[in-house]
């Protein structure tokens, strides 16, 4: 059995055995809750997931995928629209993840329930505090810093409702801020991006000269990467975001291992203690197929994205006795503050886990991606 089908079996048994059987207040896949035993409430985990199930069903035509999406969402966002559990002070982008599922919803359904719904979004997303070069802040709590992850979490939505809504001064913030992330971020001899930026250069994990943290983690520019995609399909002529896009991927691709994996810190293959991380590896995966079918992308980082999802699949996804399938090295969460210094030895600290949404919906994502791009060459 080659890779393609060992991943198709294993996508099919995470929907049997993990998503469609979770309760939306206490869902299988969200590893953070049951570990820190978190309320439940609106959140970018989950969101990833029900993005994924619909990726899948908008090329599957499963219906079940599509009434999973909806019962989940809707034990989150009322009749009209609200969203009880999302504390709109709290200027978190993360929280801004879930929009692109509303808009998927009301573009499937038609109902009003989920338009309203991410007009709220829209709304408080437009309060979000900006640092001085006009960036937003990622949240309240890391007031002045830009972190890679919040492009994934806020672009593609903002692109997706100016579609609907019809402002282009959306579209006009996106290439601004992405410009900002460029010029501020990317190391040009590497071409990676480090992970965090801070505008008052004196956090205790920025550079006193730069302001920018002091490694590139993998799944920050995985964000990144799955964000410029996203916005490559939605924005189609933007030959800025495409660059930047290919850029990363072609960078990203030199420095993964021999068997296509990227580690935790790809640009520090020496260190004891480094090792190959699932979630940024298939983020890159999903963004390459995706660079290549949409036509950003060559032939060879095509290849590059395959590779790395063959590796996922081979070396990294396994499919217990009892059919239960399991992602493992899998980074639970990483982030810069206090108590988070941004050293390599603070990411390679973090605990690995399996079976979590942040690896298994980019999984999902890259299967779909994977057949539609071969369904194009057949």
């Amino acid at each position: 059995m080659n890779y393609i089908h060992r991943l198709e079996k294993a996508v099919k048994l995470y929907i049997q055995k993990l998503i469609l059987p979770s309760e939306p207040l206490c869902p299988l896949w969200n590893r953070e809750n049951f570990i820190f035993r978190k309320k439940p409430k609106w959140n970018y985990i989950d969101s990833c997931m029900i993005t994924a199930v619909l990726r899948l069903y908008e090329y599957s035509g499963d219906r079940n995928l599509l009434d999973f999406a909806v019962g989940f969402t809707s034990a989150y966002v009322d009749e009209n629209g609200d969203i009880p559990t999302m504390n709109c002070e709290d200027f978190n982008l993360d929280n801004i993840n879930g929009g692109k599922n509303l808009l998927s919803l009301y573009r499937i359904t038609g109902n009003e329930r989920w338009l309203k719904a991410a007009q709220n979004l829209a709304d408080a997303l437009s309060q979000q505090p900006r640092l001085d070069c006009g960036s937003f802040w990622h949240k309240a709590i890391y007031p002045r810093q830009i972190w890679l992850d919040g492009s994934y979490m806020a672009f593609p939505f903002m692109a997706e409702f100016a579609g609907i809504s019809g402002n282009t001064v959306l579209i006009d913030d996106i290439r601004y801020q992405l410009r900002n992330i460029r010029n501020l971020m990317h190391d040009s001899e590497s071409g990676l991006y480090y992970h965090g930026y801070d505008e008052t250069k004196s956090i205790n994990w920025a550079d006193p000269e730069t302001g920018l943290s002091h490694e590139f983690w993998l799944r920050s520019m995985g964000w990144l990467c799955a964000a410029l995609a996203d916005l490559c399909e939605i924005l189609t002529d933007e030959k800025e975001i495409s660059e930047m896009l290919a850029g990363l991927l072609d960078a990203l691709s030199r420095h993964a291992t021999p068997d296509g994996m990227l580690l935790q810190l790809p640009a520090h293959p020496e260190l004891s203690g480094n090792y190959p991380e699932t979630s940024g590896t298939l983020l890159f995966a999903y963004s390459a197929l995706k660079a290549h079918r949409l036509g950003k992308a060559g032939e060879a980082l095509r290849s590059a994205g395959e590779k790395a999802l063959s590796a996922v699949t081979e070396k990294y996804l396994v499919v217990e006795e009892d059919d239960t399938p399991v992602l493992k090295n899998i980074c639970l969460m990483a982030g810069l503050g206090i108590n988070r210094s941004g050293t390599a030895e603070y990411y390679l600290s973090e605990p690995v886990t399996e079976n979590d949404a942040k690896g298994i919906a980019p999984l999902i994502m890259a299967y779909t991606e994977l057949m539609k791009g071969n369904s194009l060459n057949e």
